[in-house]
């Protein structure tokens, strides 16, 4: 019986996970070693229930009695915090999902690349911030990486049976987010509820707004320099608001390859949990008739200010993309806090990155990961007194 574990079992990623083990049979054709989830222990409770877990974790320490309450009877151990969390990613699983949000899931993902399974990457910030330390890592335990993100799967797909020395560049598709169509003169004034009005996915409340920012976007893109070893030049955003082609891949003769679906994140959740193969997936298949058009536009940078900082971040390597991910964790939850505006958000990063550059060391410092979780540390900081000025002087 296959073994899995579920890091961010109750977030979007993480439920839409739980939905295709459940289709697929559950508790009946997997053994589950580990849940863990964030605020919602009614959720992950009901989940480590359901699936025979073998622990559940919630992230809050605080909610470790509340989390034992609702497993009683079970069998199912609780257990709770950052540290509990890492413990529970050594249980060896053959297949692990990484769906925590932020630079939180970069110690669980590196832990369980140890015992050599398949680890599911839906935490984008652990290629951002130590992309060279968790390929090492991998590496070094004969595991094997597979991306989740609807773009880095498109791209992973697009490249079966393809040498890397063929593609000639790599075209990200982004929606734009909810603002897409505002004025740039209004962006200034968004509201948090205005920027997670998402015409297209279903995702939660921190990923929908870095959509809407292009943060997500910016993320993506020294992601894909992570995963796929191309050189930043090679890497392209552009606009596709129908959000139906995930990515695309050009090659030196001039193909490309594009890879389509609906924006539905169980396409990429279930061909990382059944790869190799392919099996039948519970989502909507196009009409080409029906879709009838696709439209593309380049971003504009003046409206995207993070697209132009993920070219720096990837120009300057080592430490920054650790202070890049962390400075942009820092300016959300002050853009969600109230204290800064939607544009802001992007000023303290910069401001950020400008103030960090002596701190960074040479570009090409050895990432251990002592140094990418004290720059996590700094950047935090850093962005935090800089969003405070940003509050005061508005």
């Amino acid at each position: 019986m296959r073994s899995v574990s579920v890091f961010g079992v109750t977030g979007s990623i993480g439920a839409q996970t739980l939905d295709l083990l459940r289709r697929a049979g559950g508790a009946g054709a997997f053994r589950v070693v580990a849940l863990t989830g964030g605020r919602n222990l009614a959720a992950l409770a009901e989940a480590a229930r359901e699936f025979r877990a073998e622990v559940a974790v919630c992230a809050d320490e605080g909610g470790l009695a509340e989390l034992r309450e609702r497993l009683a009877g079970s069998g199912v151990a609780a257990a709770a915090g950052a540290a509990a969390i890492a413990e529970a990613a050594d249980r060896p699983a053959d297949w692990v999902m990484s769906a925590i949000v932020g630079a939180a899931g970069l110690v669980p993902g590196l832990r369980a690349l140890r015992h050599g399974g398949v680890l599911a990457l839906a935490n984008k910030e652990s290629l951002v911030t130590a992309g060279p330390l968790l390929m090492a890592e991998a590496a070094a335990h004969g595991a094997r990486i597979l991306p989740v993100d609807s773009e880095h799967s498109a791209i992973f797909q697009a490249l079966a049976g393809e040498e890397i020395a063929a593609v000639e560049r790599i075209i990200l598709t982004a929606s734009g987010g909810a603002l897409r169509d505002w004025p740039l003169e209004r962006l200034a004034g968004a509201t948090v509820d205005e920027a997670l009005a998402h015409p297209n996915w279903a995702m939660g409340q921190r990923i929908t707004i870095d959509s809407a920012s292009m943060f997500n976007k910016a993320l993506e893109v020294i992601e894909t320099r992570e995963f796929f070893g191309v050189e930043p030049g090679q890497v392209e955003v552009i606009l596709h608001p129908e959000s139906l082609v995930h990515s695309l891949v050009g090659f030196r003769d001039g193909a490309i390859m594009a890879h389509m679906g609906a924006p539905d994140m169980r396409h990429s959740i279930g061909y990382a949990l059944n790869w190799p193969r392919r099996e039948a997936l519970p989502v909507a298949r196009l009409d080409l008739a029906q879709v009838a058009s696709l439209t593309f536009r380049a971003p504009d940078e003046a409206r995207y200010p993070a697209l132009r900082l993920a070219r720096e971040v990837m120009a300057r390597r080592g430490l920054a993309g650790a202070a890049f991910n962390a400075a942009k964790e820092a300016a959300l939850d002050q853009f969600l806090a109230g204290a800064i505006g939607f544009m802001d958000m992007a000023a303290v990063v910069e401001a950020a990155l400008e103030v960090l550059e002596p701190e960074m060391g040479p570009a090409n410092l050895p990432q251990g990961l002592e140094d990418v979780l004290g720059m996590d540390h700094l950047a935090r900081q850093r962005a935090g007194e800089i969003a405070a000025r940003i509050a005061g002087g508005r």
